[in-house]
């Protein structure tokens, strides 16, 4: 059984950090796509971050130059480390992972940007 645990999410003020972790059982993460996801309040899920399995990483415009995707082979966990937070970064933010036969989701863990 799949299953991925998001943690790392919090109240930050505008210009902080927050590093986001998702932890997999049941799936490794280095054999597929994984991605991390955020929706708004009120709006509709969208892509923050992606990275291929052979380590090759692509960001959503708006994250460009503030935040960064990794993945921990030996802990089989993915990042996100999110810089110069603004408020229209406040979301629930998900990770994702595609895996053979289906995409698998965490849970989600909350990022408010608010002074």
């Amino acid at each position: 059984q799949v299953q991925l645990v998001e943690s790392g999410g919090g109240l930050v003020q505008p210009g902080g950090s927050l590093r986001l972790s998702c932890a997999a059982s049941g799936i490794i993460f280095s054999m597929y796509q994984s991605a991390w996801y955020r929706q708004p309040p009120g709006k509709q899920r969208e892509l923050v971050a992606r990275i291929t399995r052979g380590g090759t990483s692509n960001y959503a415009d708006s994250v460009k130059g503030r935040f960064t995707i990794s993945r921990d082979s030996a802990k089989n966990t993915v990042y996100l480390q999110m810089d110069s937070l603004q408020p229209e970064d406040t979301a629930e933010y998900y990770c994702n992972v595609e895996g053979q036969y289906r995409i698998y989701w965490g849970q989600g863990t909350q990022v408010t940007v608010s002074s």
